[in-house]
């Protein structure tokens, strides 16, 4: 499968056999149910519809519940298609696990970032500011906005104050240190977008995979 959905646990370090320290992203990934299967036949592709999280049944509409009871699975907080391998076939009720990434160099994570709130523009954008002092009465404000001559309005595109973060962000072609089948538990190296325990996609990196593929077969 392409990817599967997962939770980012947090950071720590990790030492190989040299003693050599890296820094890595613990992400929890799966189990994730198959709750829908799209076929060529009727959908025009081939992708597995997974979730993660367990839900209470009391949150979600008749129609909701009513799909993850046809499924044989519990309910689930949060739906993802992925596409399957050319080959692969499996089946709507089997949890997919982190095992799906055995042999599997390199790995895409998307994110929502931080939420930091309203911010101005020197911590939103990297303004400068003003002069500190000597009289400065500009001293973290934006400054001009507009031309004063015609057309005399804000250009579209503008750098202003507002919500900073909370954002979709992809981390690409992060290095797999390890697979803990045991704690659902995939190891990357370095870091991922978004904050403790946030719902991450971690997708299989097809640049990095098909270059490493390559070289290990002398590379042709």
């Amino acid at each position: 499968m392409e990817g599967l959905i997962g939770k980012k646990v947090g950071m720590t370090q990790v030492f190989d056999a040299d003693g050599v320290r890296t820094c890595v992203t613990v992400i929890e990934v799966g189990p994730c149910p198959v709750v829908q299967l799209k076929t060529l036949e009727k959908d025009g592709y081939s992708a597995a519809q997974v979730g993660f999280g367990p839900q209470k049944p009391q949150r979600l509409a008749k129609a909701e519940r009513t799909r993850f009871e046809k499924a044989g699975v519990g309910a689930l907080k949060v739906l993802k298609e992925f596409a399957l391998d050319e080959g692969e076939t499996v089946e709507v009720g089997q949890a997919v696990t982190v095992a799906n990434f055995e042999g599997v160099k390199y790995v895409d994570v998307t994110g929502m970032t931080k939420g930091k709130g309203f911010a101005g523009v020197l911590k939103k954008w990297g303004f400068a500011g003003g002069n500190m002092t000597h009289g400065g009465h500009s001293k973290r404000r934006t400054g001009g906005l507009a031309a004063r001559d015609l057309p005399g309005w804000i250009e579209k595109g503008k750098k202003m104050p507002g919500d900073m973060g909370d954002v979709s962000r992809k981390a690409m072609n992060l290095e797999v240190v390890a697979i803990r089948p045991e704690d659902n538990a995939l190891l990357v190296k370095g870091s991922i977008p978004g904050a403790r325990n946030g719902i991450v996609f971690v997708r299989k990196s097809l640049k990095n995979n098909v270059v490493a593929a390559k070289a290990a077969k002398g590379g042709k």
